[in-house]
């Protein structure tokens, strides 16, 4: 206890949390793999912006045009709104605590270190970095009321609709870099060992650096949008998510149709979230959708596993299928592997607390050492 009799703080037992988020989170995991795995593994992900391929098989250009119209960006929409939304879990939990600010500086501090570790050595399409240097943006907001939290959120949401309507010149790289960088992909992803893919996978950071700053402010505002759903308690008010569910969903779809695409992927994700929130809140939505919520309990860990076992499947120094396979069989391959982890996360939290990145995450984020196996008392910090 501390010197005012307040708990020490403590990472969420299993039995605090919110299975109906664990759920959709394990759920958005495979929209975000999906995406990766098609357009950024088994092709150069800059391979898009010189034009439209053409298939050779219809199904290919039917899972094609689903990804792109009902997955692509709203999978990792949808993660930044829950990563807004545990940021102010954690900040609200930790209300009693002095050292509430440090500790989530730490934890902010501990995923950007392991962002950068996942940039440079395991795959440059890694997105807790730019996550890390959002949520140092996005803290300070927390200790405000819910209307900074709204119109912060507008604001930033505002900046990146405007961004995208009138893009910043020399922001995007040239058609001629682009052009050399797929080249270069082709060969050493394809072909290259371990070391010709590290250096090439460092050598395109810049470039990838410029994707990630047109969706920086959106990721801000939909941090600020998921803080804001937890503290309104509309994340609880199932009726209210099954309200906001169809109207968003009918919107987005819309507004994507009608070539608004930046703010319809914005309804359409919010539309995802509430509906699958709402449903899993159900005893029904439970046993249909429960086997995500160990997915979703462990998905730093599983997110990391994919860049592993995907970078094996597809680059040089593995069985380097890179470039060599229809979207077809590649998703194939991503389902595979989404549900071996579905298979292994349920294992694994039978027997321990947390996923070990989740373990050496809290860790570090408290200074103690946390209990790993599920029969363990919860040690205090």
């Amino acid at each position: 206890m501390t010197s005012d009799g307040a708990a020490s703080p403590r990472p969420t037992n299993a039995t605090e949390r919110i299975d109906a988020i664990d759920v959709l989170r394990g759920v958005a995991l495979f929209g975000v793999m999906a995406i990766n795995l098609v357009m950024e593994f088994r092709i150069s992900i800059f391979e898009q912006f010189l034009g439209p391929k053409t298939l050779a098989s219809p199904v290919d250009r039917a899972i094609e045009t689903i990804l792109t119209q009902a997955v692509e960006l709203k999978a990792f929409a949808l993660f930044s709104l829950l990563f807004g939304a545990g940021l102010a879990i954690q900040f609200d939990r930790l209300t009693n605590s002095e050292r509430r600010i440090s500790l989530l500086m730490r934890r902010l501090a501990v995923l950007l270190v392991f962002g950068v570790i996942h940039l440079c050595l395991i795959w440059n399409g890694d997105i807790l970095t730019e996550y890390a240097l959002a949520g140092f943006i996005v803290l300070p907001f927390l200790s405000g009321p819910r209307w900074l939290l709204t119109l912060s959120a507008l604001a930033f949401l505002a900046l990146y609709l405007a961004m995208q309507a009138f893009p910043p010149a020399g922001l995007f790289p040239s058609r001629a870099a682009i052009w050399r960088d797929v080249m270069d992909a082709n060969r050493i992803y394809a072909t290259g060992g371990l070391l010709d893919v590290l250096a090439f996978r460092l050598r395109e950071i810049p470039l990838i650096a410029s994707l990630h700053a047109f969706v920086f402010l959106r990721t801000i505002g939909l941090f600020l949008v998921g803080a804001l759903a937890w503290r309104s308690g509309i994340l609880q008010n199932v009726r209210g998510l099954l309200v906001i569910a169809p109207l968003c969903i009918g919107f987005g779809a819309a507004l994507i149709y009608t070539g608004r695409e930046p703010l319809g992927t914005i309804l359409l994700a919010l539309g995802y979230g509430a509906a699958i929130l709402g449903i899993a809140s159900f005893e029904h939505g439970k046993r249909l959708l429960g086997w995500a919520a160990p997915l979703g309990r462990m998905a730093f860990t599983n997110y990391v596993a994919q860049s592993l076992i995907f970078g094996w499947i597809f680059y040089g120094y593995g069985l380097g299928l890179f470039g060599r396979l229809g979207i077809t069989q590649a998703l194939a391959i991503g389902i595979a592997v989404y549900a071996g982890q579905v298979l292994f996360s349920a294992w694994w939290l039978r027997h321990y607390r947390y996923g070990p990145i989740e373990w050496l995450w809290r860790t570090l984020m408290y200074g103690v050492r946390q209990p790993m196996a599920a029969t363990q008392v919860a040690v205090v910090g």
